[in-house]
């Protein structure tokens, strides 16, 4: 019998399906071969939701078999067959988005205000590429010399593994299964084991809507690492897609070369928050809010260092401590709470050191900088102000509730500064002087440049970054191709 969990039904919108525990692969729902499981909790209150199946090699292969097999009928499909299904599964994310909102928050910790939003933007990544993947139409061209016909059409890249984090639970599943599935790819997807269970909900919605059996697979181990040496060793997968950390992606982009597989790898940031001397302050706090404060701070994309004029400064610091300490910090659950706890205890104790030291070397303490003495893993919005470029959060991801602030006069400096990272994902920049936005953006070594906005993130923009912050993009008709090959028939006529 397979393992599930039930989760308590909504108030509004129809009652969940009981969730699915086990792998699944080729269709079904089966146990583990080692029989072992992973505890999954509940971050608000640091108690056990559930557990979840722990596979090894030989699952992992099986995960491969049943991709392989499914591969030539769904590759073989028309784009207007999987553009109905991708539609499909749209539909019923949204039909369940009120318990798919409750399973995040109770999994993530997440506020429901933040789950929220995250299954919408998840669903939209089926509706966009149900709409995108009839219009990957190849290219014609007479080549100038020769003049022989230039044909290029776009075939699937075959079986890819995708591997998501634990911070997007839904929208990092479907950001990587939607194009693939789009382009004609089957795959094996690898969620978090902190956050499983949101993988597995969308896996069953995924079956109800007709995706064919094998065409998605998911795979929950303790070992992700071993799991991903044999799939990845397999000749057979063709395609990885990673998010997370950049020492991590960069394991997995050795492990790819063995077989010279494409990779798309989304990973680290270290985001600067640029407030020019004639921006408007209310939209730049707005905005700071936003970049900081959306999915708690938890997100890759987050303002990590916020550089304002000297002439800004002790105006966006009054604001954005009073915007900060205005928060409700609470379970994930409760309708009252904007901001719930971190994922576990090793998120709180990083960002606790990374506020300590930044205190040590001469920040000034504002708001916030102790947990909380109860049950969970929760830590206060907080804000440092005078933060010295030798603190350790000017250089590591903070990823929590945690602003840390300098000023500056001249622009030149506060570019230099927003630069001087080895990541380069997403940057944001306030100014009411649009050509000053524009020649200021262009200087900003980032992927992802937030003008006048503290959101940047849309599944028909591309998403990724530059340096070490990961290679190709994600979103848009850029995510898709990332999962094609394009190939050339040279022809005369």
């Amino acid at each position: 019998m397979t393992n599930t969990l039930t989760i308590p039904a909504p108030k509004t919108g129809p009652a969940p399906f009981p969730i699915p525990t086990d792998l699944f692969i080729g269709g079904k729902w089966v146990k583990s071969n080692t029989g072992k499981r992973v505890d999954v909790f509940n971050p608000s209150n640091g108690e056990k939701i559930c557990d979840v199946a722990d596979c090894d090699d030989t699952d992992s292969r099986a995960a491969v078999d049943a991709a392989d097999k499914a591969a030539a009928a769904w590759a073989a499909t028309t784009p207007r067959q999987r553009a109905e299904i991708l539609r499909k599964c749209y539909d019923k994310m949204i039909e369940n988005i009120e318990w798919l909102t409750y399973l995040i928050s109770l999994e993530n910790g997440k506020a429901l205000p933040d789950s929220r939003s995250e299954v919408l933007y998840a669903a939209e990544f089926f509706r966009w590429y149900a709409e995108e993947c009839c219009h990957v139409l190849g290219e014609l061209a007479m080549a100038p010399a020769s003049g022989a016909r230039i044909m290029v059409q776009y075939q699937p890249i075959g079986i890819a593994l995708l591997i998501t984090p634990w911070n997007y639970p839904a929208a990092m599943a479907t950001r990587k299964i939607a194009p693939a599935l789009a382009a004609g790819c089957t795959v094996i997807c690898k969620p978090a084991t902190e956050t499983p269970l949101t993988a597995f909900a969308v896996a069953q919605i995924l079956a109800d809507a007709g995706v064919p059996a094998g065409v998605v697979n998911v795979l929950t181990t303790s070992k992700a690492s071993a799991l991903s040496k044999t799939i990845l060793n397999d000749p057979r997968v063709r395609k990885v897609s990673f998010t997370g950390s950049t020492p991590v992606g960069v394991a997995l982009l050795k492990e790819a070369a063995n077989q010279v597989i494409s990779s798309s790898m989304e990973l680290g940031g270290n985001a600067p928050f640029i407030v020019c001397k004639d921006a408007d302050l209310n939209a730049a706090l707005d905005g700071a809010m936003l970049a900081k404060m959306r999915n708690s701070g938890e997100a890759c994309t987050a303002a990590n260092r916020f550089y304002v004029h000297k002439d800004l400064y002790q105006g966006f610091t009054d604001g954005i401590v009073k915007r900060m300490s205005e928060i409700k910090l609470g379970d994930a659950v409760d309708p009252e709470s904007t901001l719930g706890p971190m994922v576990n205890e090793k998120a709180v104790a990083k960002i606790g050191e990374l506020v300590d030291d930044a205190v040590a070397k001469g920040a000034k303490l504002l708001l916030g900088g102790q947990r909380l003495n109860r049950p969970g893993f929760y830590y206060p919005p907080t804000v440092l102000a005078d933060v010295p470029d030798d603190a350790d959060m000017i250089r590591e991801e903070i990823f929590g509730p945690v602003v840390s602030l300098q000023s500056f006069e001249d622009e030149a400096e506060a570019i230099a500064k927003a630069n001087d990272t080895e990541y380069g994902l997403a940057a944001y920049l306030y100014t009411q002087d649009l050509k000053r936005g524009f020649q200021i953006s262009e200087k900003l070594e980032a992927g992802m440049i937030g003008l006048n906005r503290g959101i940047m993130s849309d599944p028909a923009a591309p998403f990724g970054g530059v340096k070490q912050s990961g290679l190709g993009r994600e979103g848009s008709h850029h995510g898709l191709i990332e999962f094609c090959e394009a190939k050339y028939v040279s022809v005369i006529w």
